[in-house]
C-alpha cells in the first residue's frame, strides 16, 4: 500500500536533507523501503540518511542509502544496517570520507553474493582493514591522503564475490594491501586485476562451489521435492582456525529460515563427491528432520542423553529419506566419517563423541565391523523399531537413554575430547529438536531460575555469559544470567553533603586536575580534506597558480584537542558484607564505599572523562543483577546522585560475571584508552559454589577476556586479607586499602594516576 501525503511528510521532515536530487526521487524511495522495513526499521534507515546528508559529502551517499538499503535489507535482515553505518562512521573520521558512496552504491550485489548478515559482516570487517592498511604513508605516518585503491576494490567487490568466498575475498585483498600498501598506482592495478600477481592470488583463493551460486536450483528441489519454502541463508567458513560451525534450521520460529556454510568443496577419493552434492544432501536431511521429527524437552535430560538422542534421531530421519530417495545411499555413506574401534584411550580422552560417531555409522552401514555388544544391541533394537514402524522420536528417546545407562563412564568427564573422525559434516546442529522450558537446562542446578515476576521487576531480559571451569580448562556455554536494570533512587541531597564534607580534600586534588584536563585545541594545517580555508596557503597557491607554478592543493586545515581520549567505568560490588561497620568511624563499608565514589563521579566531571557507574550482586548463577548508577552518556547530576544515594547491599559476589557485562558498555565507548575499575571487600563467591577457588579462577579468565579486548582493568580491595588472591586475579593491577577511612582519598588519586 503507497504510503499516505501525511507519512510522507512526516519521512520528509525526519530526513531533514533539502538537496535536489534527493528530493525528486525520495517518495519513490520511501515507498520501496515501507513494503520492507518494519517501523523501527523504517527510523532506523531515515536516521542513517540524515546523518549521510550532515556529512558534507553532497547528495550522493544519502541517495545511495535510500536506493540501495532496502534492497539489502530484503537479503541479510535490517538489523545489519548497525554494521553498515558503523563502518561508514569509520569512513567519515578517516581521509576515506569519498569511499562512501562507492560502498552503499555496490551494497546490494554484494548481499546477494553472501545472502546472509554474517559473511555481509565479515566483508564489511575486510573493508575497514584495507582501508586502515592502505592509508599509512611510505614513512609510517599517518597521512590525510584516502586510500586509492579502496574505490576499486568496491567497484570489483561483486564481481569478485562471484568466484570467491567473502573470507578468500579477504585474504585477496589483504594480500593487496600488505604488498602495495605504499604504491598507490600498483595498488590500485591490483584491485582492478591488472596485475599477475594478482590474477594468481585469487585463483589460489577460488575453490568449492559457493552457496550464492547454486541457491535458486536449491531452492527449487526443496520446493519440488519436500514442499518447504523458507529462505536459504549463509554463513561464512574459512576463517583460520575458527571451527566451522554446523548446518542449522530454525523452523516453528518467527525467522524461519535455513542456514547453511557459504562454500562447500569438492571431495576426492574412491567416491567422488561434488560441492552441490554435498548442499543437497544437507538439504535433505534437514527436510526430513522438519517432515518427521518432532520437538523434545531437554530440561531434565544430561548431556550425554541428549547428545544420545541426537544420534539416533539423525538415524532414523536418514532411513526415512532413504525409502524415499535409495539412491542417496552411496552419496550419504561417503560423508559419514568411519571411526576405528579401539583408535580412542578412555585413559586419556572422554571417548564419547568417539562412541556415538561408530554408532551412528552403524545404524546407517549394515556391513560395518563392529564388536562392541552394547552398540550392536542398540543397532538390533533400532532396527526392528523401524521394521514395526514403530520409529518417532519419542521411541528414539527411549532408547537413547537406555543405551547411554548402560555404556556411560567416568571419563566422559574428561576435559579432553576425542573429536578425531567423529563430524558427520551434512548433519545439522540440531537446535531446532529441543525445547528449554528453563533458563537453565543442566541437572545439578542449585536453586530453580527466577520467577516470572522477578525478571519483571528487573525490567530487561536477562544476558547469558559464560563461565570459566578451572577443572576441565573449557567454557560452561550460557552458564549466567545477569539482569540489568536502573537502580531504584534515593535523596540526591545526601550525595551533596558527602561531597561538601570533603570539601576541603576537593580543594588539594583541583590542582591536580587541572593538570590533568585537555587543553586547547591544535590546528593541523596543510589538508586537502579539512574543515576550514587556511588563508595562507591559500593566498600562496594562488600567487603560484597566476605565476603558472603548480600550486598546493592543501589549502585546508582542521583541529583536534590536544587532550585525554579515556573511557572510565566504576563497577562496585554491592555484596552483603558491605552492610559490616569499619571499626572506629562509625560507618559501613558501604557509606565509605558511597563516599568514595561521589568524590571520584566528581573529579571524572571535572575532567570531561565518559564514566558510567554501576553496582552488582549474585544469587547464584541464575541470578546475577547488575543495576546502573550511571550511564556514559547521561550528565553527573541528580537522577544518578539519588541513586547513589540509595546503594543497598546483599547477596554474594559473582565478579566474572559482571565484568563481562560491563565490559559490553565500556567496550563500545569511542576512547583510546578504556578503563574498569573494580571496587569490592572480599573474595569472589556465591553460594552455590562451594569450591571458593572456582569463581577466583574465573574472575581471572575474565580479566585477561577484557584485555585482549583491549580493556585495562584494576581492583581495589578493601579486604586486609586480599593478598592472598587480588593480585592472583588482576596481577600488579590492584589496590588493597588498608585503613578503609582513607578511600575516598586513595581511590580518587588513585584514579589520577592511573589517567596521567
Amino acid at each position: 500500500m503507497a504510503p499516505t501525503p501525511e507519512q510522507l511528510e512526516s519521512w520528509r521532515y525526519h530526513l531533514a536533507c533539502s538537496f535536489p536530487a534527493v528530493q525528486a526521487v525520495f517518495a519513490d524511495c520511501v515507498a520501496e523501503a515501507a513494503l520492507v522495513l518494519s517501523p523501527a526499521g523504517m527510523d532506523a534507515y531515515l536516521d542513517g540518511a540524515r546523518a549521510l546528508g550532515k556529512m558534507g559529502r553532497g547528495p550522493e551517499p544519502v541517495l545511495a542509502m535510500l536506493q540501495e538499503w532496502p534492497q539489502v535489507a530484503r537479503i541479510v535482515g535490517e538489523t545489519a544496517l548497525a554494521d553498515v553505518t558503523a563502518v561508514l562512521f569509520a569512513m567519515q573520521k578517516s581521509p576515506n570520507s569519498g569511499a562512501m558512496a562507492p560502498l552503499l552504491q555496490t551494497l546490494a550485489a554484494v548481499a546477494r553474493r553472501l545472502q546472509g548478515p554474517d559473511p555481509l559482516r565479515h566483508y564489511l570487517r575486510s573493508v575497514q582493514e584495507v582501508m586502515a592498511r592502505t592509508s599509512v604513508s611510505i614513512h609510517g605516518h599517518h597521512t590525510t591522503f584516502a586510500s586509492p585503491g579502496l574505490p576499486v576494490l568496491l567497484a570489483q567487490a561483486p564481481h569478485l564475490l562471484r568466484v570467491l568466498t567473502v573470507a578468500g575475498f579477504a585474504r585477496w585483498a589483504d594480500y593487496g594491501a600488505r604488498h602495495y600498501q605504499h604504491h598507490p598506482q600498483r595498488q590500485c592495478e591490483y584491485f582492478s586485476l591488472q596485475l599477475t600477481d594478482s590474477r594468481a592470488v585469487l585463483q589460489r583463493e577460488r575453490h568449492g562451489t559457493l552457496l550464492a551460486n547454486v541457491e535458486n536450483q536449491l531452492s527449487l528441489t526443496l520446493r519440488a521435492l519436500w514442499q518447504i519454502n523458507v529462505p536459504l541463508c549463509a554463513y561464512a567458513t574459512g576463517w583460520g582456525d575458527k571451527t566451522t560451525p554446523a548446518p542449522w534450521t530454525t523452523h516453528h520460529t518467527p525467522d524461519d529460515s535455513i542456514c547453511l556454510p557459504d562454500v562447500y568443496d569438492d571431495l576426492a577419493g574412491e567416491y567422488p563427491i561434488k560441492g552441490i552434492d554435498r548442499y543437497r544432501l544437507a538439504l535433505a536431511h534437514m527436510a526430513a528432520h522438519r517432515r518427521w521429527s518432532q520437538s523434545l524437552v531437554a530440561d531434565n535430560l544430561s548431556p550425554l542423553q541428549r547428545l544420545t538422542i541426537e544420534c539416533l534421531e539423525d538415524a532414523r530421519v536418514d532411513h526415512l529419506l532413504l525409502r524415499h530417495y535409495p539412491g542417496l545411499h552411496p552419496l550419504l555413506l561417503a560423508l559419514h566419517p568411519r571411526p576405528a574401534e579401539g583408535a580412542c584411550d578412555p585413559l586419556v580422552a572422554s571417548c564419547l563423541r568417539h562412541r556415538l560417531a561408530m554408532l551412528s555409522r552403524a545404524l546407517l552401514d549394515p556391513q560395518h565391523d563392529y564388536q562392541d555388544l552394547a552398540l550392536n544391541h542398540c543397532v538390533a533394537t533400532f532396527h526392528t523399531l523401524l521394521a514395526d514402524d514403530e520409529s518417532s522420536t519419542l521411541a528414539m528417546q527411549m532408547l537413547a537413554i537406555q543405551h547411554s545407562t548402560r555404556t556411560r563412564r567416568q571419563s566422559d568427564q574428561l576435559g579432553r575430547v576425542y573429536f578425531e573422525n567423529t563430524v558427520v559434516g551434512y548433519r545439522d546442529d540440531n537446535r531446532h529438536l529441543w525445547t528449554f522450558i528453563e533458563a537453565g537446562d543442566e541437572e545439578d542446578a542449585f536453586t530453580e531460575p527466577p520467577p516470572a515476576d522477578k525478571a519483571e521487576e528487573h525490567g530487561l531480559p536477562p544476558r547469558h555469559y559464560p563461565e570459566w571451569d578451572a577443572a576441565s580448562q573449557t567454557y560452561r556455554p550460557d552458564w549466567v544470567s545477569v539482569y540489568e536494570a536502573l537502580h531504584p533512587s534515593g535523596d540526591a541531597s545526601y550525595i551533596d553533603a558527602l561531597l561538601h564534607r570533603h570539601a576541603g580534600l576537593a580543594r588539594e586534588l583541583q590542582r591536580l586536575l587541572d593538570l590533568l584536563k585537555p587543553q586547547s585545541r591544535v590546528r593541523i594545517r596543510y589538508q586537502e580534506d579539512g574543515s576550514e580555508l587556511d588563508l595562507d596557503v591559500a593566498l600562496r597557491s594562488l600567487i603560484d597558480w597566476r605565476a603558472g607554478a603548480q600550486p598546493d592543493p592543501r589549502i585546508l586545515m582542521s583541529h583536534r584537542t590536544d587532550g585525554r581520549s579515556i573511557a572510565v567505568l566504576v563497577l562496585l560490588d554491592l555484596s552483603q558484607s558491605l552492610n559490616d561497620t569499619v571499626p572506629g568511624t562509625g560507618q559501613t563499608r558501604l557509606a565509605l564505599s558511597q563516599e568514595a565514589v561521589a568524590l571520584l563521579a566528581w573529579a571524572i566531571n571535572r575532567l570531561g572523562d565518559p564514566f558510567a557507574l554501576a553496582g552488582f550482586h549474585s544469587n547464584t548463577r541464575h541470578d546475577v543483577r547488575y543495576q546502573h548508577i550511571k550511564g556514559f552518556d547521561e550528565d553527573w547530576g541528580d537522577a544518578p546522585k539519588a541513586r547513589l544515594a540509595a546503594l543497598k547491599a546483599e547477596y554474594s559476589t559473582r565478579m566474572g560475571a559482571a565484568m563481562r557485562h560491563a565490559a559490553h558498555y565500556l567496550g563500545a565507548q569511542k576512547a583510546d584508552k578504556k578503563l574498569l575499575l573494580v571496587l569490592t571487600d572480599g573474595r569472589p563467591s556465591d553460594v552455590d559454589v562451594p569450591d571458593e577457588a572456582a569463581l577466583v579462577a574465573d574472575t581471572r579468565q575474565a580479566v585477561q577476556e577484557l584485555a585482549q579486548q583491549g580493556m585495562h582493568t584494576h581492583c581495589i580491595s578493601l579486604d586486609l586479607l586480599a593478598d592472598a588472591y587480588v593480585h592472583d586475579i588482576f596481577g600488579h593491577h590492584a589496590t588493597v586499602v588498608d585503613r578503609i577511612e582513607q578511600l575516598p582519598e586513595r581511590l580518587t588519586r588513585l584514579f589520577v594516576n592511573l589517567t596521567k
